[in-house]
C-alpha cells in the first residue's frame, strides 16, 4: 500500500526549470482506443459507495522515439483518499501487470487515469509514481469526466512537466496533450449502435452482413474491371501507382481454377454446418440434463 500525503511545507517562489534528474522524453501524440473508455466508465460505475474519483493504470505501445502512444487497455486500482492523504494499493498494480504482461508482451504501462472534471489535488503525487513506471518516458494521465458535468463525456489527455529549483512531487504542472480516438470499423458499427437510432443503423444477422460485404466487393471489381477497360481502350489515362496496386493485388491471389475453388468452398461450408449442427444438439442436451436435475 502507498502512503502519499500532501506536502506541508511553506510556499516559496519558485522559477521554470526542469529538475534535474527527472528529464523525460515527452508525448506529442495521444491515440485512445474506445475499449479503454468503457473500462473506465465500468469501474466507476461500480466503485464503492462514497467513493467520488476511480484511479487506474493505462496500457499501451509507444513509437520507436516515445514520442506518439497509442492507449490500449486499462485496469482499475484500488485507492482510498481523505482529506490529508491518499492510499494506492499498488501491490494489486504490480500484480495485475504481470498477469496482463503474460497475454500482452508488447504492451506497457503508459501513464494512469482518474475520473472527475478537474485535476485532484492528489495527481501530481500519483503522477511522480507513474512517471517512474514508465521511466525513461513521460507518463500520460487521463482524466475522463465520467459525470458529465458539462453534458457530455470530457477527456482530458495530459503530462507533468517538472516546474522549480528543486525536485519536488508537488512541483508539477500538466500540460495538454493532443489525443485522438482510433477505433476499427467493427468497433464504428458497435459504438454506432449503441448510441442510438440517429444514424439508422441496425444490427443485422450473420448471413444479412455476408451478403452485404459479398456486394460491396463485387462494387469494388466492377469498378476496378471498368477503370482497366477504360485504359485499355485509351478512354482513361494510364495511372502508374494505381496498376503497381493492381499488380500487388493480383500477385497474392491464390491461382487455382473454378471447380477447385468450388470444391474447397463446398467442403468449408459443410464443416462450418457440422459445427453449429454439433453445437445446437450440445446445447439442447445441457438444457435438458439441466432440467431433469431441476426436477429430481
Amino acid at each position: 500500500m502507498l502512503n502519499l500525503n500532501l506536502p506541508t511545507l511553506a510556499p516559496t517562489k519558485a522559477t521554470t526549470a526542469a529538475a534535474p534528474g527527472t528529464t523525460a522524453l515527452t508525448t506529442q501524440q495521444c491515440y485512445i482506443h474506445p475499449v479503454v473508455l468503457f473500462s473506465i466508465l465500468d469501474h466507476y460505475l461500480r466503485r464503492s459507495t462514497g467513493q467520488d474519483r476511480v484511479i487506474g493504470t493505462l496500457l499501451g505501445v509507444r513509437s520507436d522515439d516515445g514520442r506518439i502512444v497509442e492507449i490500449r487497455s486499462c485496469f482499475a486500482v484500488p485507492h482510498f483518499e481523505t482529506d490529508d492523504e491518499i492510499q494506492v494499493d499498488m501491490e494489486h498494480h504490480s500484480s495485475v501487470f504481470a498477469l496482463h504482461k503474460r497475454a500482452n508482451a508488447r504492451e506497457q504501462i503508459v501513464g494512469w487515469y482518474a475520473t472527475g472534471s478537474s485535476l485532484s489535488k492528489y495527481a501530481a503525487l500519483i503522477q511522480e509514481f507513474y512517471a517512474q513506471e514508465a521511466a525513461p518516458y513521460s507518463a500520460v494521465h487521463l482524466v475522463v469526466d465520467a459525470e458529465m458535468s458539462n453534458g457530455d463525456l470530457g477527456i482530458q489527455c495530459l503530462q507533468g512537466a517538472a516546474v522549480g529549483v528543486r525536485a519536488h512531487s508537488e512541483n508539477c504542472v500538466f500540460l495538454p496533450v493532443p489525443y485522438e480516438l482510433q477505433y476499427q470499423d467493427a468497433e464504428l458499427s458497435a459504438l454506432q449502435a449503441a448510441s442510438g437510432s440517429e444514424t439508422g443503423l441496425e444490427l443485422v444477422s450473420d448471413m444479412e452482413q455476408l451478403e452485404r460485404t459479398i456486394c460491396e466487393l463485387r462494387a469494388m471489381l466492377d469498378r476496378v474491371t471498368t477503370y482497366v477497360r477504360n485504359v485499355c481502350a485509351g478512354n482513361t489515362k494510364a495511372n502508374n501507382v494505381v496498376g503497381k496496386y493492381l499488380m500487388d493485388m493480383l500477385a497474392v491471389v491464390p491461382k487455382i481454377d473454378a471447380e477447385q475453388f468450388s470444391t474447397l468452398f463446398q467442403t468449408h461450408l459443410q464443416d462450418i454446418l457440422m459445427v453449429a449442427y454439433l453445437t445446437n444438439l450440445t446445447r439442447a442436451q445441457l438444457n435438458i440434463a439441466d432440467r431433469l436435475q431441476r426436477f429430481a
